[in-house]
């Protein structure tokens, strides 16, 4: 399946089987000689009254990882047995609300952003707007915040024209986040249109990316920026995103789309 071009491999996962070893993952995850995906996403078992399941989420490079929004939807869309079905989806970066909507497209509750350094995990002595790292590649400024994974956010004034590749790949490893981060280059075109390209940890620069799309407009709104509803342009499409503010759960719709089902020997 795919989220505008984020593309994953989704395995209904027997209860009680370790999951495939990062060696494993890589194989699968290779274009020319396994599947192909950004993520594998494995789901559990039903939950008990049928309304959602657990799933674990792996990049390409073969490490977990917290949430994945492009996911989410593409979970919801393949448990939901038909329209207007809401489920609850549990990952280790937390429960999260979603609903299938009649148009095909998935509506995720993402809960409310957190800003706090440590909620990322990000080493800063103090909780700000804005801040400063020095790179190979020249200093950053950016703001990060969790979304149930972790985001650092950049504004710049071209998408197109930004070192998502260079900057991306060196912030997205640095010693302050000490599990990762994905970083975000933001392109404001006005109060409800932004335009984003996402350097996913793990993966590289996707064609899609949902929860860097929440954090862009959490960091934007938190700023003053942007308006409650925004659409996202990433290179794959577009997205919706709605956040009234703090003490709010930020919310996004977008489409899930199933490409191909097939058998493969693990």
């Amino acid at each position: 399946m795919h989220g505008l071009g984020n593309d994953f491999m989704i395995v209904r996962w027997p209860d009680g089987i370790a999951a495939p070893s990062p060696d494993r993952v890589r194989s699968l995850a290779d274009r020319r000689l396994g599947v192909g995906f950004d993520q594998l996403l494995l789901i559990g078992p039903m939950n008990a009254g049928g309304d959602g399941a657990s799933y674990r989420i792996f990049n390409a490079d073969g490490g977990e990882v917290e949430q994945c929004g492009n996911g989410a939807r593409c979970v919801a869309s393949f448990l939901a047995r038909a329209p207007g079905e809401k489920l609850s989806l549990t990952s280790s970066g937390g429960t999260i609300e979603a609903e299938v909507l009649d148009d095909g497209c998935v509506t995720v509750d993402f809960g409310e952003p957190d800003f706090r350094p440590s909620s990322l995990p990000f080493e800063a002595p103090r909780q700000s707007e804005r801040y400063r790292l020095t790179l190979g590649a020249g200093e950053a400024e950016f703001g990060a915040v969790s979304v149930g994974n972790p985001h650092a956010v950049i504004e710049v004034d071209s998408v197109d024209r930004a070192p998502v590749g260079i900057l991306g790949a060196e912030l997205a490893a640095h010693r302050k986040f000490p599990q990762g981060v994905n970083v975000g280059f933001m392109q404001r075109d006005d109060r409800e249109h932004i335009r984003l390209r996402v350097y996913e940890r793990g993966v590289g620069e996707t064609r899609a990316c949902g929860t860097g799309a929440a954090a862009a407009v959490a960091v934007g709104r938190s700023r003053g920026w942007l308006a409650e509803r925004v659409t996202v342009s990433l290179p794959g499409g577009s997205l919706r995103v709605s956040w009234p503010g703090p003490g709010a759960p930020l919310r996004q719709t977008g489409p899930a789309t199933r490409v191909y089902e097939g058998r493969i020997e693990l």
